[in-house]
């Protein structure tokens, strides 16, 4: 057992240690709302899309994306400077879209503060949302690395030798304007201080044409 008897028996209202560390983030943040030095980092990590992990969860089984996420939640909790560049690779894999839009305002918040986002990123519901797009391919793995072209969202999905713009433009479509609207910020121009980046995953296997991979600001 990890815990041994004696430490079994002590109980923080009503649990053991190894109940507590069972708890989902999102639990744990409403059982420890009475203590501020703890429930403001559950708050933090429910807001970058983290509610669901356990927080004993060891952290070598954590994805990439939420160990990125987790360091995200740290600097959140230091003071802004407004000149922090942040770069973030595929932060979203394995996320729901409830969760997926928390980050996206948290990401909003940062930018929004005079911060810089580059998110690598295929997710279209989150490459809809930057301010800036470098769309590089036109394929994935050795017939990439080529800049096929930069600019808005919109500008993009408007290109026709763009893969990206091709899937990017009845996302658009549907959704409108995705971050833009949800943290509501224009989306006339693009910030001074944010780029996004759709970049093809160098990889031998990598799908043909719908990798719609870029980073993001």
């Amino acid at each position: 057992a990890r815990y041994n008897r004696e430490t079994l028996e002590v109980h923080y209202k009503g649990k053991t240690i190894a109940e507590v560390l069972d708890m989902p983030i999102e639990e744990a943040a409403e059982f420890f709302a009475a203590v501020p030095a703890i429930s403001r980092h559950m708050k933090t990590l429910g807001e970058v899309g983290l509610g669901y992990v356990r927080l004993g969860q060891p952290a070598p089984t954590l994805s990439g994306g939420e160990a990125q996420r987790v360091k995200l939640s740290a600097e959140l909790q230091k003071r802004s400077t407004g000149r922090t560049v942040y770069v973030l690779d595929e932060p979203t894999t394995g996320l729901h879209f409830e969760d997926i839009r928390k980050l996206l305002l948290v990401l909003g918040k940062l930018v929004d503060g005079g911060n810089t986002v580059i998110v690598i990123e295929h997710n279209l519901d989150v490459i809809k949302t930057a301010d800036w797009i470098v769309d590089m391919g036109p394929e994935g793995g050795y017939g990439g690395g080529t800049v096929v072209a930069t600019g808005t969202p919109e500008h993009i999905a408007a290109l026709p030798e763009s893969h990206t713009g091709r899937f990017l433009q009845p996302v658009l479509a549907r959704d409108g304007q995705g971050l833009h609207a949800v943290a509501g910020r224009s989306a006339a121009k693009p910030a001074k201080n944010s780029a996004a980046t759709r970049k093809a995953t160098p990889k031998k296997a990598a799908p043909k044409k719908a990798t719609p991979k870029r980073a993001t600001a």
